[in-house]
């Protein structure tokens, strides 16, 4: 099984306290240096965060700081994240010019938080000073020369706080207290951290197919809901995104339809163009079936104990797919806003759903008494095969995910 990385480097206000966090692209988990700085690397970034980790696993209640590309400023690639804990860090290499500034302009409107990252003075990016919370100073390599000139124009906008970065002796630490820049990152402190979780990717076509169904502005909930729930590692992408989207909301999931309308299919929309971008390696199929046919059973099962059949497949597929990620269901259960129902019987196997869960789990293991299920289960490996290589089975020259 492929897994995914993200570099996570603190930063610190001047009495040592983590206050943020920057996010970077790491393709390795050895990996020291991201190497890239693209918008596959922006991208990358986002959907690892957000939907193979789940923010609050990654940074806390912590903003993270994420490196936008020119495609994310200018509106191109859409951003799929409320401005809450995410501020927007443009990179150096952005050229500044009409169609940034409305970018940034419209985003800063928006709510996002703006930071300029390596800032050098002459470069263009002073233009930005008025839309910028945050501007970050390389005290390694960057033009101390001309230091108390930025320091004094930067201080002219109030809002806006200074990040000194690559900070790597207590030289440079003196500088960032020297000027009262308010915060600091850099290996002098605390190199970035690399972490890494099992990444099972969504099918390419399927990522595919659920773009194209959401570009009509009047596509029926419950096409997006089949497609969706068709493939579990997307489905479980929706739960994890719709976990940042529930904090501090009263109400949890029972269901991939619930989830989806609780996210929204803007969002959703944004979030399924992103991983056609994020062109990761794909899970193989086989990975998968079990998971899906066995929420698929739960499913077809849960009208026998009077269970609602929705709630049934996500506590079949959280379960299942525990299993492939070789982790428990209780600790799949935590990163997930899943209903009270819905976790009690994934956790503690109780109530209704408890039921078909322990009953499918029962007719799997061979147990007597169980054999009535046969047919059911029969329909949901037929499903789910039919379900994981439909879309392939059209794509010429294709043999598999």
């Amino acid at each position: 099984m492929d897994a995914v990385h993200v570099g996570r480097q603190p930063i610190f206000d001047a009495a040592g306290a983590v206050v943020a966090y920057e996010l970077l692209f790491r393709g390795r988990l050895d990996a020291v240096e991201s190497g890239r700085q693209d918008t596959y690397a922006t991208s990358a970034v986002m959907v690892n965060t957000f939907t193979e980790f789940g923010i609050a696993e990654v940074v806390g209640n912590r903003p993270c700081f994420i490196n936008l590309t020119r495609e994310f400023v200018t509106g191109r690639l859409p951003l799929p994240f409320d401005p809450d804990q995410v501020v927007l860090e443009v990179l150096e290499t952005v050229d500044v010019d009409d169609e940034v500034i409305a970018g940034l302009t419209a985003l800063s409107e928006a709510g996002y938080r703006i930071a300029l990252d390596d800032f050098v003075w002459g470069s263009g990016h002073e233009q930005l000073l008025g839309l910028a919370s945050y501007v970050k100073l390389d005290l390694l390599d960057g033009d101390l020369s001309r230091l108390d000139e930025i320091v004094a124009a930067c201080r002219e906008y109030p809002g806006i706080q200074l990040v000194a970065e690559r900070l790597e002796t207590e030289a440079q630490v003196a500088i960032a207290d020297h000027y009262g820049m308010e915060l600091r990152q850099g290996y002098a402190l605390s190199r970035p951290q690399v972490l890494s979780t099992p990444s099972l990717s969504p099918s390419r076509m399927r990522r595919l197919e659920l773009v194209a169904a959401l570009m009509s502005p009047d596509v029926p909930l419950d096409k997006i809901t089949t497609i969706i729930a068709s493939d579990p590692a997307l489905a479980l992408r929706v739960l994890r995104v719709s976990n940042s989207v529930a904090a501090g909301v009263v109400s949890r999931i029972s269901s991939v339809r619930q989830a989806i309308m609780m996210v929204g299919l803007t969002r959703i929309r944004r979030w399924a163009t992103l991983m056609v971008v994020d062109d990761v390696g794909e899970a193989p199929e086989e990975q998968l079936l079990t998971a899906l046919a066995q929420a698929r059973l739960c499913e077809s099962l849960a009208p026998r104990f009077g269970a609602d059949p929705g709630a049934a497949f996500v506590a079949g597929l959280v379960t299942g797919m525990a299993g492939v990620m070789a982790t428990t269901p209780a600790a799949m259960a935590e990163q997930l806003p899943l209903s009270a129902e819905v976790a009690d019987a994934v956790i503690h196997g109780a109530g209704r759903l408890g039921q078909v869960l322990s009953t499918v789990q029962a007719y799997e293991n061979g147990e007597w008494g169980t054999g009535d299920l046969a047919g059911l289960s029969l329909d949901a490996m037929r499903w789910s095969t039919l379900t994981l290589t439909a879309a392939n089975a059209y794509a010429p020259g294709k043999t598999g995910n």
